[in-house]
C-alpha cells in the first residue's frame, strides 16, 4: 500500500493511493498514519480489504498539498557514510560500525514544501536518501532478518545538511542537520510487502533540473536489516519512528571547488525506485 496524508500544515488527513493513481480517502477508517496504526495489523488489514473492495471514497488532488506520510514520529535515527561511493568521494574511510547521528522530528516537512537554507549559512548541501518506517518494537535484535522483519515501510527521505555547521563548527554533526526544514519526507509510505528488496532501489536527485546523484542501495555498507539490528542493540526503535539509511554519491561536498552548495531560489528534486518524488524551492530562512 502507499499511505499518505494530505491537507494543510497541521491538518493533513490519512489517504492511500491505489493502484490506478486515484487519492483515498482513509479518514473513515484511520484517525492517521502514525506508529499506532502501523503496530496495528487488524485496522492495516481493515485498510487492505477497503481498498481490494473498493469501498473507500475517492479525493480530489486538485491543489491538495501533499504532507509528510507519517505523524508523530518519535524519532529519526540517521546513518552517516553508508554508501561506497560517498565515503570515497568525500575522502573518508568506509566505517567499521554504522554512524549513528539524530534528526529531531520537528525537521520533517512535506515533500514538496519549501525548505528554508539557514541565516548565515554558506554551505547548505543536499541528500538523497531511503527512510526505513520501523513498525515493531526493536530492541537487541539478533540478526538482519530480524531486522527488516521489524520494518512497516519505506519512504524518499531528503536529508538536508548544512557542512560548515556540521563539521567545521565544533562538537557533533547534530547542528549541521537539525535546521528548521531539513528533513522532507514522502510523499508516501509504501509498506514492505512492496518492497521485497531494499538493497535492490535506484536513488537520484537533481539540482535545477541538473542530474547530481545517480545510486543505488546496493551500494550501503550496511543494508536495511543490519541498520535496524545494530541500532536496536543501542536504543530501543519504536512503532513509528524513521531510520535515514545514508546518501549516495554526488553531494555537493564532494566536488570540486567552487563547490555548489544551495542558493535561495534553486529547485531540488528527489526520487527513490517505486517510493515517489519529491520537488522543493529553496528560500532565505
Amino acid at each position: 500500500m502507499k499511505l499518505l496524508r494530505v491537507g494543510t500544515a497541521g491538518r493533513e488527513r490519512p489517504a492511500l493511493l491505489d493502484p490506478d493513481g486515484t487519492l483515498r480517502d482513509l479518514s473513515g477508517l484511520v484517525a492517521d498514519i502514525d506508529g499506532t496504526l502501523l503496530a496495528d495489523e487488524d485496522a492495516l488489514g481493515r485498510i487492505r480489504g477497503a481498498a481490494a473492495a473498493g469501498d473507500l471514497p475517492a479525493l480530489d488532488a486538485t491543489g491538495l498539498r501533499t504532507g509528510p506520510p507519517l505523524a508523530r514520529i518519535g524519532k529519526i535515527v540517521c546513518i552517516g557514510l553508508n554508501y561506497h561511493d560517498h565515503a570515497r568521494e568525500t575522502g573518508a574511510e568506509p566505517p567499521a560500525e554504522p554512524v549513528v547521528f539524530f534528526k529531531a522530528p520537528d525537521t520533517v516537512v512535506g515533500p514538496d514544501d519549501t525548505v528554508l537554507i539557514p541565516r548565515g549559512s554558506v554551505k547548505t548541501d543536499w541528500e538523497v536518501e531511503l527512510a526505513v518506517v520501523i513498525g515493531r518494537t526493536a530492541r537487541y535484535l539478533e540478526s538482519a532478518e530480524e531486522g527488516l522483519a521489524h520494518v512497516a515501510g519505506y519512504a524518499v527521505a531528503h536529508d538536508v545538511s548544512e557542512r560548515e555547521f556540521q563539521i567545521e563548527r565544533g562538537g557533533t554533526w547534530d547542528k549541521g542537520k537539525n535546521c528548521e526544514t531539513f528533513n522532507p519526507l514522502g510523499p508516501w509510505l509504501v509498506t514492505a510487502d512492496e518492497v521485497p528488496d531494499p538493497q535492490n532501489l535506484s536513488l537520484r536527485l537533481w539540482v535545477n533540473g541538473e542530474l547530481k546523484q545517480d545510486g543505488t542501495t546496493a551500494e550501503q555498507i550496511f543494508p536495511v536489516g543490519e541498520v535496524v539490528r545494530y541500532v536496536s542493540r543501542f536504543m530501543t526503535l519504536y512503532p513509528g519512528d524513521v531510520v535515514n539509511t545514508g546518501t549516495p554519491a554526488g553531494v555537493a561536498m564532494g566536488r570540486p571547488e567552487p563547490k555548489p552548495y544551495l542558493r535561495a531560489g534553486d529547485v531540488v528534486e528527489l526520487e527513490v525506485t517505486g517510493l515517489g518524488r519529491q520537488r522543493q524551492v529553496l528560500a532565505q530562512a
